[in-house]
């Protein structure tokens, strides 16, 4: 006959610790993995879009270029730096909540989260830019006022908007626009989700519940914070500085 017997530990458990664990450390270990493990999943998701990428570049390097070119390296530099810089703030505020300073945590989140808004909001612009320049793949226009949409036909874009380098057309051009939009869209939703994820922090922040015995929902937004960060490093040399030495080739 197994005898359970209770130790200072059971007396003692913190609050935040599910039955199903033995303890904190336990508990921070497993959700650290699982978040390692969907990580994994999102690295071969977008995996997959920067494969597309990468054959139809191969296929269409010129068009690609031109395309690129088109693209705003300012508006793009300026979010890399947001999200650089955003990544710290992410940093600071799991720090802060490991050695227990709930101020400067709250502040650093509150920052991470000005800064995605940020980073969203510039993207926001970008696409309204492509969108009064008709940039956007299978463009849809009025065929009369006030009358219904449909597609233009032979020519989704306007070609006058365009430096075609020589060699690209404006049908190759559309697929550059197609995987940038796709990619950049899907960042963007990642985005969101992790702008919401670190509202959650910040509510419960300020109730006091994360501390240095319990903040492992803190490093597993930071995690996904860092990985969503790292997708755009790669995403803007890939989209925004390719073939732009081209330029006025």
């Amino acid at each position: 006959m197994i005898e359970a017997h209770a130790t200072t530990e059971d007396v003692h458990a913190h609050p935040a610790l599910q039955h199903h664990f033995e303890n904190m450390e336990q508990q921070r270990e497993a959700g650290t993995l699982g978040m390692w493990v969907f990580l994994v999943t999102e690295i071969m998701f977008f995996g997959g879009m920067f494969l597309a990428y990468t054959l139809y570049r191969s296929l269409y390097p010129w068009a690609f270029a031109s395309a690129s070119n088109h693209l705003d390296i300012t508006l793009g530099a300026v979010n890399t730096g947001v999200l650089i810089l955003s990544s710290f703030t992410m940093a600071m505020a799991v720090y802060f909540t490991q050695i227990g300073k709930l101020r400067p945590q709250v502040w650093c989140l509150v920052l991470t989260l000005v800064l995605g808004l940020t980073f969203l909001g510039i993207k926001g612009v970008e696409y309204y830019d492509k969108y009064e320049d008709r940039l956007i793949p299978g463009y849809l226009i009025p065929s009369r006022p006030f009358g219904p949409a449909v597609q233009q036909e032979g020519q989704p874009f306007d070609e006058h908007k365009l430096h075609l380098l020589h060699g690209a057309t404006v049908r190759q051009v559309e697929m550059f626009y197609w995987i940038y939009f796709a990619m950049t869209g899907m960042h963007a939703l990642h985005m969101i989700i992790g702008a919401g994820l670190i509202s959650f922090l910040i509510y419960f922040s300020l109730r006091g519940r994360y501390d240095p015995e319990y903040h492992s929902p803190v490093e597993v937004v930071g995690l996904y914070w860092h990985f969503v960060d790292i997708v755009w490093i790669f995403l803007f040399p890939l989209l925004y500085l390719l073939g732009r030495h081209l330029e006025h080739g």
